[in-house]
């Protein structure tokens, strides 16, 4: 651990500018090299992003009616995987406390009471609170309890078992005021043991977090279930208090009681809290530090030693490191607020999700939510998430190349990468004689990731492995020796559409059909194995790729087309038509018949049939929010039904690279509007991504802070230069 010697700072619109004139004074990227020893990313073109004025996201102004990320997680280098706690920011529930919640290790606030006025719902307040600062693993906030009351607050998730609240309590108005002020915990399932210490500094309790039923049947994942506490303020509190009442009773109680008693143990307790008395005369300032820590209950980490060490704490260093990591962010001149928060949110969420080395990986990975925890969130890096290192790439480079050697490593040697690859688990889904991949988008994301660094020793390393991993694609996944292949292994999550897909389950299992949206990527790898090929001076290796890709370009075109509605459908694996037990059942409309315009694999003339029959019909797929995974006009839809109707923000960045190949920027441009509008939406209203979003209402789904929903900062970069080379170019 380590600890700072200058003691704690009143964060307040002085520190703000003493940071930023700090940071202008130095270079960016020896600033993110010092801080965080990693590489920053060569700047994007000129012309077309804003002059930086400042760290962005140092300098906000947003209330609970902005488009603002308010969940907060430990920074890359203090995370692990098995204890993890993160938090998110309610600074939007005006009835309901200020606070800060976890999954299951309960919820955070600060209550006040002035004489017999009790305050802790953003409601009663005086002023609403307004966010100042916002990053990955720490937010500052602002607001007003009482009319002259001025609260600054700076909330850190400083590791995976600790977090500070760091508390500046002005009087503003000509009167002393004398004040209570209440930080407390409360859980709807009580906490146990509490036990107070003798001189009321600290609070130590336990509380369970039960695994999910996928942990439980994961025996290699690890997981701690009963879990210790400590809750520390920086100075003596005048009573540490117990309640078995939940929080809206228990602060009703504390609002009563003048005088609050002692409790020195319980055997459980629902709130606990901190009652410190303040009298500030006019004019004065009292600070006051919250540290909340949680480990395994059988773990020998010294949690109250190192919870004391927070008390001193630098936070303005905790700034500055941020600062510095962001700068190489490109800054786009938005046209609107809620576009630019998105934007800066977005980095946040795909910053929180990462995690250093840990168990079987060497390298950091992610994974796709991170707080509220999920099993199956957890199990590991997969290639369709790790799209969205193709925007967290500009935030922190070696980073995101780090991500990919994580599959590099767990390679086979013939050339098979397993379906999951995370620090506990490989997920191999062994099925029907065949090991389970990945939708094999490996070698495009890393020329991409190449062209955003510049890094040739990766390059080198990801032409190899790739290379070998096409090859397995070809050997295993080609049935009938036709030269097109089918998913296989457990074939729907190999398929990424991993449930109840209406083909899947009205016609037959995917391994029976050849795939349009398959073959097409495996046409991309091709071409980004020419590219990475031609930039290591292999022209022989470029040109055998090209020919690759072109070869199966043709094959798709032919066999997967159909003249009659204009549109690519999977075909028979043996005849290759478009039946399989009864006539055309095979006529699925569904949203991978458009990924031949991503990979560029359709014609001019089929992709303009595509786009103007079907995709822009606002009966089947020109939804108000975006494009369907299925089509509106087909039996199975459902615009809340996982791959039968929502919008999933990775495909439609596909498919905004798709119309920007075949030179439709207008109709880039606008269904990019219609997916941020529902995205931006529920930032504003719940302030989290989420896994996927209904292309018909405000509507969003399953899972919070979902790291692929990340790829809408890339889709903004994106449309900024739309008019470049199209991605489908050899």
């Amino acid at each position: 651990m380590q600890r700072y010697s200058v003691p704690a700072v009143r964060l307040s619109s002085c520190l703000a500018g003493v940071v930023l004139s700090l940071l202008l004074l130095v270079d960016a990227s020896a600033w993110a090299q010092e801080v965080t020893g990693e590489d920053v990313p060569p700047p994007l073109p000129d012309g077309i992003f804003e002059q930086a004025t400042g760290p962005y996201l140092s300098n906000l102004s947003a209330t609970d009616e902005d488009a603002l990320f308010t969940t907060y997680a430990a920074p890359l280098r203090r995370s692990e995987y098995i204890v993890d706690e993160g938090y998110q920011f309610k600074f939007y529930e005006a009835k309901k406390g200020l606070r800060f919640v976890s999954d299951y290790g309960g919820d955070y606030g600060v209550a006040f009471r002035r004489g017999n006025d009790g305050r802790y719902r953003p409601a009663d307040f005086s002023g609403k609170p307004v966010v100042t600062l916002s990053y990955s693993d720490m937010v500052g906030f602002r607001y007003r309890p009482y009319e002259h009351v001025q609260v600054e607050s700076f909330f850190q998730v400083y590791s995976s078992r600790q977090a500070l609240q760091h508390l500046s309590i002005t009087n503003t108005g000509s009167e002393t005021i004398s004040l209570r002020v209440m930080p407390y915990l409360q859980r709807s399932t009580p906490f146990s043991q509490v036990v107070s210490d003798a001189d009321r500094r600290y609070v130590t309790f336990r509380h369970r977090q039960e695994p999910d039923g996928w942990t439980k049947r994961k025996s290699s994942v690890p997981h701690v279930t009963e879990r210790q506490n400590v809750f520390r303020i920086s100075e003596p509190a005048e009573a540490i208090a117990h309640y078995q009442q939940g929080v809206e009773s228990a602060l009703q109680k504390v609002f009563s009681v003048k005088e609050p008693e002692h409790t020195s143990q319980s055997d459980s307790a629902r709130v606990v809290a901190l009652h410190t008395a303040l009298r500030l005369p006019p004019g004065a300032t009292k600070q006051l530090r919250i540290v909340r820590g949680v480990a395994g209950a059988n773990s020998d980490q010294p949690l109250r030693s190192t919870n004391q060490d927070l008390m001193a704490y630098d936070v303005s260093q905790a700034i500055r490191s941020n600062e510095a990591l962001y700068r190489s962010v490109p800054r786009f001149d938005f046209e609107d607020d809620d576009r630019r928060l998105m934007y800066w949110s977005a980095f946040n969420l795909l910053r929180q999700n990462m995690l250093p080395p840990e168990g079987k990986t060497s390298y950091n990975y992610y994974v796709y939510s991170r707080e509220p925890t999920w099993g199956w969130g957890h199990a590991g890096q997969v290639f369709h998430e790790s799209l969205s290192m193709l925007a967290y790439v500009s935030l922190d480079a070696q980073s995101a190349l780090n991500s990919q050697r994580v599959y590099m490593e767990r390679q086979w040697q013939n050339g098979y990468v397993e379906y999951r690859a995370g620090p506990y688990l490989d997920a191999t889904n062994f099925t029907r004689g065949s090991f389970t991949s990945s939708a094999p988008w490996y070698s495009y994301e890393n020329w991409k990731l190449y062209q955003s660094t510049g890094n040739r020793t990766f390059l080198r390393d990801a032409y190899q492995s790739g290379k070998n991993f096409y090859t397995w694609w070809i050997n295993n996944r080609d049935q009938d020796d036709d030269g097109l292949v089918e998913w296989g292994g457990h074939a729907v999550l190999e398929s990424v559409r991993d449930a109840n897909v209406a083909l899947w389950h009205d016609v037959g299992w995917p391994s029976n059909f050849e795939a349009p949206e398959l073959n097409s990527m495996l046409v991309k790898e091709a071409r980004a194995l020419a590219k990475m090929a031609k930039a290591l001076g292999d022209s022989t290796g470029a040109k055998r790729w090209r020919r690759e890709a072109q070869t199966r370009t043709e094959a798709i075109q032919e066999t997967f087309w159909d003249s009659e509605t204009g549109f690519f459908y999977y075909v028979d694996r043996d005849d290759h038509n478009f039946s399989y037990d009864e006539k055309n059942d095979l006529k699925r409309r569904e949203i991978t018949g458009f990924i031949p315009l991503w990979a560029g694999t359709a014609t001019d003339a089929q992709a303009e049939r595509l786009v103007e029959e079907h995709l822009t019909d606002s009966t089947e797929f020109w939804r108000p929010y975006g494009v369907p995974s299925l089509s509106a006009s087909d039996s199975y839809y459902d615009p809340q039904g996982y791959w039968n109707g929502p919008v999933w923000v990775e495909w439609q960045f596909l498919l905004v690279r798709g119309l920007q190949n075949y030179g439709y920027h207008a109709e880039a441009d606008e269904l990019a509007d219609r997916v941020f509008e529902n995205v931006i939406h529920h930032l504003k209203t719940s302030h989290t991504f989420w896994e996927f979003y209904s292309p018909d209402a405000h509507w969003a789904g399953h899972h919070q802070t979902y790291i692929w929903t990340g790829l809408v900062a890339r889709m903004l970069m994106d449309l900024r230069q739309a008019r470049s080379v199209p991605e489908s170019a050899p």
